[in-house]
């Protein structure tokens, strides 16, 4: 009998890092046994403008509910049910921008901007940043800006630059946006719904956040570009190959009817935050009102009924893994919670962030959210984990909920942007070719800053009590 030399040799595996669902469920499991080890407690609660907070120093012993095996599976399945309002959020506003991205009108209006600003070096840079620093402050472009990284690299390569700057431009201007996400369904939509803020409150001092973030990082971008123009041996990796013509790829069509389609969808989103002050719409109405965008952008694209239907359902299908972590992650809490363990949790953070200042106990929520968001990178299933925890720690170590919110804000997000386990980081730096640490070289500084820049507005929050609005 022949055999090969090597035939029984092993093939050792190489490490990777564990799938955030997996993650998840090993949280679960240590949920679980700490039900059986962690003394069960409570707190008191009362309602205070229709919002139920927890009453300071009312925390009391309980009797001790551990949860079994089936307890495990019947969380998860409960899990599901109760979030089923977000989950529904993620997938139909998935659906809706899927619709609208399918229309052209997106590349269409980016790609007509760099015609527009063709020999305008630092407008073309300052235009195509800020509009996916919108788009990643409404929750439009976040996942989504991957593909987008490849018009990055032939914007990049028509103005002689490198693969960084094509990064930069795209994927860093998304998550310039991303860290306050203003109107940012997937985070601080979640996140207000379960601290039982008014949906999207508190915009003005975040829309002035996102300004500056986003202005220092176009002004942090252009200088890194303006040295490669003036001396291409300043890049970090070398700048693009331009011996083709790249004049064809930078052309698409931008009809009426994409002006159209984007007109309409800036004036609804407008309309939904006048809807949510004015007549209380709440995150349901919200779910709703992406079916509505959706369609109305595929009618007015000249989309077919069935077409319009197909390409929502493929937007909802890209969502399915983001959107159901967040039942995944609900389902800890609920095992938490059944076994009284949560609000010992919450005592128990609350007894170290009780002796400091308000303004030190904000700042340590942040770096709290910063560490969590290495292992758990989604946005939505962080705020699931964490806006329970920290909504009534707000109340006992007096800070506003809206502070809250943001440092679990700009703990998910200022760190998507360097940390490796993140997937869309590590899939836009593929899409060009651009190794992770040249990029931390390149970032490092420029999160360092984002880093102050949050610090000083929840330092700021805090010492104006910023409340709903």
């Amino acid at each position: 009998m022949n055999s090969k030399i090597g035939d029984n040799k092993q093939v050792k595996r190489k490490w990777e890092m564990p799938d955030t669902y997996v993650i998840l469920f090993l949280v679960l499991l240590i949920a679980v046994l700490a039900t059986y080890i962690t003394p069960a407690g409570s707190f008191e609660r009362v309602a205070v403008d229709g919002v139920e907070r927890v009453v300071a120093d009312s925390y009391e012993q309980v009797e001790r509910n551990p949860a079994g095996f089936m307890d495990i599976f019947l969380a998860l399945q409960s899990g599901m049910v109760q979030s089923g309002s977000l989950i529904f959020l993620v997938l139909f506003a998935g659906g809706a921008f899927e619709v609208i991205e399918r229309t052209g009108a997106i590349r269409g209006g980016i790609l007509k901007a760099v015609d527009k600003m063709q020999g305008k070096e630092f407008w073309l840079i300052a235009v195509i940043s800020t509009l996916f620093a919108l788009g990643g402050a409404i929750g439009a472009v976040a996942n989504s800006v991957i593909p987008f990284v490849a018009i990055g690299i032939i914007i990049a390569r028509a103005l002689r630059l490198d693969a960084i700057v094509a990064v930069a431009i795209t994927f860093g201007a998304t998550f310039a946006g991303f860290n306050v996400g203003f109107l940012n369904p997937y985070t601080v939509g979640i996140a207000h719904s379960i601290a039982g803020l008014p949906l999207f409150s508190g915009m003005l001092f975040r829309v002035i956040v996102f300004v500056i973030i986003v202005g220092i990082t176009i002004y942090y971008t252009w200088r890194y570009a303006k040295g490669i123009l003036a001396d291409p041996s300043k890049s970090l990796i070398g700048i693009l190959d331009n011996s083709e013509d790249s004049s064809e790829e930078l052309t698409a069509p931008f009809t009426a009817r994409h002006k159209l389609i984007l007109s309409f969808v800036g004036l609804a989103l407008l309309f939904f935050v006048f809807a949510t002050v004015q007549f209380g719409w709440t995150i349901d109405h919200m779910a709703a009102f992406f079916i509505i965008i959706g369609l109305v952008s595929g009618v007015i694209a000249g989309m077919n009924y069935n077409k319009v239907a197909i390409v929502f359902l493929e937007g909802c299908q890209k969502l399915v893994y983001g959107a159901m972590i967040i039942g995944v992650a609900r389902a800890i809490l609920i095992v938490m919670e059944n076994a009284h363990i949560l609000d010992t949790a919450v005592y128990a953070l609350a007894i170290p962030l009780e002796t400091m200042s308000p303004i030190f106990a904000a700042l340590g929520m942040f770096v709290a959210n910063t560490a969590l968001n290495f292992v758990i990178p989604s946005g939505s299933g962080s705020a699931m984990i964490v806006m329970p925890i920290l909504s009534p720690l707000a109340d006992m170590i007096g800070i506003t909920r809206q502070v809250a919110v943001q440092a679990f804000q700009f703990g998910d997000g200022l760190t998507n942007s360097i940390f490796p386990t993140s997937g869309v980081l590590m899939a836009s730096l593929a899409v060009a070719g651009v190794p992770w640490s040249k990029w931390v070289k390149w970032m490092l500084p420029l999160f360092i800053i984002w880093n102050v820049i949050a610090v000083i507005m929840l330092v700021i929050g805090v010492l104006i009590g910023w409340g709903p609005f």
